[in-house]
């Protein structure tokens, strides 16, 4: 009799909690307070939160590779329509205390609500300097953790940037740092707009999408797990281990952020230009933004199998003599076309129909859930055009798996030196690009486990769920 009150309190905290998350997702998406759109701005005037479409989830199991099949038993309550109806008082305090208070991040029920305000007010800044930008002009969007020495590297290398003036700078957060916004704030050379993950880890961090207390542990066998009656037992990932937050929120972060990008704020609703995927370990060339306007301009005219334009490479000994004005198109390759990828509306449709698969493939990274969407999903699979030279440079040496010191600055130098010194091939007047070839077919990628929590596949699902 207890085991079986145990699971149904389990079953019905999971309800509740996945319920919340969804209109959680509502909430950030609604605002009745306007951004700053493109040149001939619609949205100047807001919309109030009950104008809204609500996309109801699904309803039907699917069966998708590995047999595996949708939670079924979670309901998604229909948003309530007076979200707007939050004191100004309170939102004006909320926002005194983003401001002034240093330890904001202490205190988790305060978090929550400052980051829902952020998202639904969606600041931009330095619109006294920069009121309007070029229609369709990039879009660049940072995902950022925690890391700010990278963090300002990447800014730095921004300011040098030609056309950066041009641009709306988008910084996503998954780690709230008063540290980082005081940097972001430093920006004066184009317009910056901060968005923040809502599930953050310093939010739920006893709970999921945190580690809850009753979660298996990673190594015990299924049988150990179904005596423990620990969450998720009847779903370990392929290898059958067991959820391990700190690898699955990256790919999280990563999807929410796409779909939230092209869904869910205004100043870009109508944007079909592109927009470029940052890391917060990146480093740009001053002619980054000229060199991918032309990559568009031909992807536009003579390339539409040209899904992704991807401007960074991991060559470690990058020419620039004789190759800086050329580029390729390739089938897409998570291993070597992930970096500096920059994808337009028309794409990011595309990937949709495929998005349910991207929740539920078995592997925590994203770029190799992308590839198995690639091959296994989409025809034809997914086009990159990249150029022979990279215009983004890799710095970050402490990624998700790496122990030890970290020194960017030796990295920078490096990366600075090969720049000038090949200053002459940087800012080519035309691109040329090279004769296609045969393609060579991807392989379908081995899935790395690591994902095989329902109730992550559930809670990615609901990103994107509500349209402006």
């Amino acid at each position: 009799m207890m085991a079986v009150l145990r699971r149904k309190r389990y079953l019905m905290k999971t309800i509740l909690l996945l319920a919340g998350i969804t209109l959680c997702s509502f909430y950030f998406s609604a605002s009745s307070q306007p951004g700053n759109a493109e040149t001939d701005n619609k949205f100047s005037k807001g919309k109030r939160s009950d104008s809204i479409k609500y996309v109801p989830p699904k309803e039907n199991i699917k069966t998708l590779s590995g047999g595996q099949q949708k939670a079924s038993n979670v309901k998604f309550p229909t948003p309530h329509k007076n979200n707007n109806k939050i004191s100004s008082i309170y939102i004006n305090k909320t926002l005194m205390n983003l401001e002034n208070s240093k330890n904001i991040s202490n205190n988790a029920e305060t978090l929550k609500r400052t980051i829902l305000e952020i998202n639904r007010i969606q600041e931009i800044r330095n619109l006294d300097k920069f009121p309007t930008r070029p229609p369709n002009a990039p879009v660049l969007v940072v995902m950022v953790h925690k890391r700010l020495e990278y963090l300002r590297f990447l800014i730095d290398s921004f300011r040098n940037a030609k056309d950066i003036s041009q641009t709306l700078l988008i910084f996503s957060h998954d780690f709230y740092s008063e540290e980082i916004n005081e940097l972001i704030k430093t920006i004066d050379f184009c317009q910056t707009l901060q968005i923040f993950y809502p599930y953050l880890l310093q939010i739920y961090e006893k709970e999921f999408p945190g580690v809850d207390p009753n979660d298996c542990p990673r190594n015990v066998d299924k049988k150990k797990a179904k005596q423990l009656k620990c969450n998720n037992a009847d779903h370990p990932d392929k290898y059958g281990h067991y959820r391990e937050v700190q690898f699955v929120m990256t790919k999280h972060h990563w999807w929410w952020k796409l779909q939230h990008v092209f869904t869910g704020i205004r100043s870009i609703h109508n944007h079909t230009g592109p927009v470029l995927l940052l890391e917060e370990d990146h480093y740009v060339s001053p002619d980054f933004l000229p060199v991918l306007q032309q990559m568009y301009e031909i992807k536009q005219s003579n390339c539409p199998e040209c899904d992704i334009l991807t401007i960074g490479t991991y060559d470690k000994s990058p020419r620039y003599r004789d190759r800086a004005n050329k580029v390729d198109v390739l089938n897409w390759q998570s291993s070597k076309h992930n970096m500096g990828m920059s994808m337009d509306r028309a794409t990011w449709q595309r990937l949709q129909p495929c998005a349910e698969e991207f929740c539920r493939f078995d592997d925590y990274n994203w770029d190799w859930t992308l590839q198995h969407i690639s091959t296994g999903c989409l025809k034809p699979s997914i086009g990159v055009m990249v150029p022979k030279s990279p215009r983004i440079f890799h710095i970050g040496e402490c990624g998700i798996h790496h122990k030890g010191k970290c020194n960017a600055d030796d990295l920078v130098k490096k990366i600075n030196g090969i720049l000038t010194t090949n200053s002459e091939f940087l800012f080519p007047s035309s691109l040329q690009l090279t004769p296609k070839t045969r393609p060579i077919r991807s392989r379908e990628p081995k899935a790395n486990g690591g994902w095989g929590d329902i109730r992550d596949h559930t809670l990615c699902m609901t990103y994107g769920r509500t349209t402006l």
